[in-house]
């Protein structure tokens, strides 16, 4: 495998750039288009409101299921990864820890939703494991960029992605999907859809193994592999004119192979470690729509996030935390003289069961209330949310957001906003060894500033942002805590700024997707970077269709970062060539041929752990009746 150094100044971009563009020039395409997000596009994620893309203020990106389809990717990270204002970091291969960082943010601060339903963990520092999800079983994804404490409460500093599985329609569909690749990987998916006299369900199940690659190839020369087992089920009933009932279950269990440290010399751990997780997610919703003006929904979910750490040889964990979230939630909305009333209640509880905490079970409670208005009149948008949130620790804590926007044409608008966010301390930070029970909430002020323009099948949105963030929880030296080797605190502040641009048009039959983030997440006590954050990504990506076959092609250029807080461990920059083609062999048959890092290059994340060199992966898809 060959190793790069990437820099803005040389020609790494250029070479790969220029690959990208001759893999679908190559092809002079002609009848058949990609498809392409629409105008008329709705989301839900901005404002908990149903919303066409073109009224919302906020800076959203949606992912529908071609692109995902097409991807194919084997978690929620993966695809990911691609998306405008985001960059991860990984611990190991395809399902290794996955560090996610919006717009510079740290893990903990975006929230992930999988059909409204809250994943999280209270161990460690907390945050969503988005590896833990299958790419196979999601229909869309919102991502939604800046602060949302006021809609969503605690932990949305950075943003908000929720994702939405699969669903059924009228009739009857199965589907049944096996694929193979590099590293011994094997998948196997099978699937029903449907629905029938106001019924409609889906069911998904998966099986994933690889054999693996060395993931800390100076520690041990060995091959770190895994297993992973899903299913989702997605059952709705209509009950009367305008009510409808529907319930989520989500369920992976993944057993992953992994090297507990990156040194030969290191005795004081086992160099072969295998980790089990697990998420069991469960949702149930009532909708209402009691008249034109007024519609009100109700939801009940529970998420467990289960984590172990399992010696090899040896059956006894090393590690074992477990987190359950549950919430309920009473949303209502009022279209009332061109305007759009929100009003909800939600409550919340944590519970963490962890053998390095004291007591070994902890909890808390939050409740809110929270309000939002957004109205649009000729060329002018408004948007204001507030919500006060009651924590069983730490009290009374409101956030804000103010948004305004005008559209001087129909296709272009400039809007503004502001808004404050907040992050509960997690229990582990709290009543670990290593916590500190005076912790207090991290907080946060963001300022933005946007331009979009949309048209037919072009957009493009330049977004610029400055957020501060205040009483950041970091670990640090000795403190007020049991351990010795260091405790958390609210030693921190950080600030992060940037702009991020996007765009995507459709230009000789192909349709073209690009994205830039210019930042300086830094940490404003010393003014050195965040720890493994680039201040330049640069993502590329091409779809065409020709003579029967979908070409697609995506570029990920990634300035170099420093993988720890003192700045003094470069990791180099780097960039990546996917490549992939697909084709509908018979009418309800479907092939799917990838080739991921094609320049073979080899590179790192995080240090230490190397990533997947050229990968090649087929896959065959059927789809019945």
């Amino acid at each position: 495998m060959k190793s790069v150094v990437f820099s803005w100044r040389k020609r790494a971009p250029v070479r790969l750039c220029a690959s990208a563009v001759a893999v679908l020039s190559a092809f002079p395409v002609l009848a058949q288009s990609p498809s392409v997000l629409t105008l008329t596009e709705v989301v839900v994620t901005a404002t908990r409101v149903e919303q066409s893309l073109t009224h919302v203020l906020a800076d959203v990106t949606v992912i529908d299921a071609d692109v995902i389809e097409r991807s194919g990717a084997v978690s929620l990270a993966d695809v990911l990864v691609h998306a405008p204002g985001i960059e991860m970091t990984r611990n190991g291969g395809p399902l290794g820890t996955t560090s996610l960082y919006l717009r510079g943010g740290n893990t903990n601060h975006t929230v992930v939703m999988i059909d409204g339903i809250r994943l999280d963990t209270q161990s460690g520092s907390g945050g969503a494991a988005c590896q833990s999800i299958p790419a196979q079983q999601i229909e869309r994804i919102e991502i939604l960029r800046g602060p949302a404490a006021a809609i969503y409460g605690s932990d949305a500093i950075a943003g908000v992605i929720q994702v939405f599985t699969k669903n059924g329609q009228s009739g009857f569909q199965p589907s049944v999907g096996f694929g193979v690749g590099t590293y011994g990987t094997r998948t196997a998916t099978a699937g029903v859809f449907g629905g029938h006299e106001g019924w409609r369900y889906a069911l998904s199940l998966g099986r994933e193994s690889s054999d693996g690659y060395n993931i800390q190839p100076a520690a041990n020369p060995d091959k770190d592999g895994y297993t992973r087992d899903t299913a989702t089920l997605r059952l709705g009933r209509d009950l009367v004119a305008g009510h409808r009932l529907e319930g989520t279950w989500v369920y992976t269990d993944a057993d992953v192979g992994y090297d507990s440290t990156t040194s030969k010399t290191n005795a004081n751990y086992p160099k072969d470690n295998r980790t089990v997780q697990k998420l069991n997610a469960l949702g149930l919703t009532w909708s209402a729509k009691w008249s034109d003006a007024w519609s009100s929904t109700v939801g009940l979910t529970q998420a467990l996030d289960h984590y172990q750490t399992l010696p090899s040889p040896g059956a006894v964990p090393s590690y074992d935390t477990e987190t359950t979230i549950q919430t309920a939630l009473w949303h209502n909305t009022l279209r009332w003289h061109d305007a759009i009333w929100t009003l909800g209640l939600e409550g919340r509880r944590d519970a963490l069961t962890n053998s390095g905490t004291t007591p070994k079970e902890t909890r808390r409670t939050q409740n809110a209330l929270a309000m939002g208005y957004s109205r649009e009149l000729d060329a002018h948008s408004w948007q204001a949310n507030v919500r006060l949130d009651q924590d069983s620790d730490f009290g009374d804590h409101s956030t804000g957001t103010l948004a305004y926007g005008y559209k001087w044409s129909p296709q272009w608008r400039l809007s503004a906003s502001l808004g404050t966010g907040f992050r509960s301390p997690t229990l582990y930070q709290r009543f670990s060894d290593y916590g500190f029970a005076g912790l207090k909430p991290e907080e946060s002020f963001n300022r933005e500033l946007g331009l979009t323009y949309r048209q037919a099948a072009q957009s493009f949105s330049a977004v610029a942002y400055h957020n501060r963030i205040t009483n950041l929880i970091a670990f640090g030296g000795a403190g007020a805590c049991v351990s010795a080797f260091g405790c958390y605190a609210n030693t921190a502040r950080a600030t992060l700024q940037g702009v991020t641009f996007s765009g995507e048009t459709r230009w000789a039959s192909t349709l073209w997707r690009a994205s830039l983030d210019v930042q300086d997440p830094v940490d404003a006590n010393t003014g050195k970077r965040l720890a493994r954050r680039a201040q330049r990504l640069l993502k590329l990506g091409a779809e065409t269709a020709w003579q029967g076959w979908d070409w697609k092609a995506d570029v990920l250029l990634s300035g170099d970062r420093f993988d720890n807080a003192a700045n003094t461990t470069r990791l180099p920059g780097y960039g990546l060539l996917n490549v992939g083609v697909s084709r509908a062999i018979t009418p309800q048959t479907e092939l799917l041929v990838r080739l991921d890092n094609l320049g073979d290059r080899a590179y790192e994340t995080a240090k230490g752990f190397a990533n997947p060199g050229r990968s090649l992966f087929v896959g065959l898809k059927w789809t019945g009746l």
